[in-house]
């Protein structure tokens, strides 16, 4: 199931365990991450489709980093292999999604904890993504 050297089942899977990742990562840190992120007490209530636009938005953020690093591993001459994706997963966020995110909240005048469970968070995502995509290769 890969197409131009990408294996499209490959970038699902490693979608859908970090979307699982996510979920975990943000249920065992709430409390500190609502504090952190200055909604302690204030989270809204919201229903229907309001409420699952967050959860649909990050799930095809996701999607979309995981086809971009399976490409990314692609290009690479000694091919996809465990090893490969790993690094590479450790490479991109470290060279743009920690800094991104190391830059926006210093802007945004957040805490550092924030920062730290949030780039955490992607840290985690990349790393999950790169384990899918190691595995199954193209």
């Amino acid at each position: 199931m890969a197409f131009a050297g990408i294996n499209y089942l490959a970038v699902f899977l490693a979608a859908v365990a970090s979307f699982v990742f996510g979920a975990i990562w943000y249920m065992a840190l709430s409390r500190q991450w609502q504090k952190a992120a200055g909604l302690e007490g204030r989270l809204p209530g919201k229903k229907g489709l309001a409420a699952a636009l967050p959860f649909i938005i990050s799930f095809i953020g996701e999607l979309v980093m995981a086809h971009v690093l399976a490409g990314a591993v692609g290009h690479l001459s000694t091919g996809v292999t465990l090893t490969n994706a790993l690094i590479s997963a450790l490479i991109l966020w470290a060279g743009f999604i920690a800094t991104t995110t190391t830059i926006a909240h210093r802007y945004q005048m957040a805490p550092w904890s924030l920062t730290f469970i949030d780039a955490g968070h992607w840290l985690g995502v990349m790393l999950v993504q790169g384990l899918v995509i190691g595995l199954f290769g193209v």
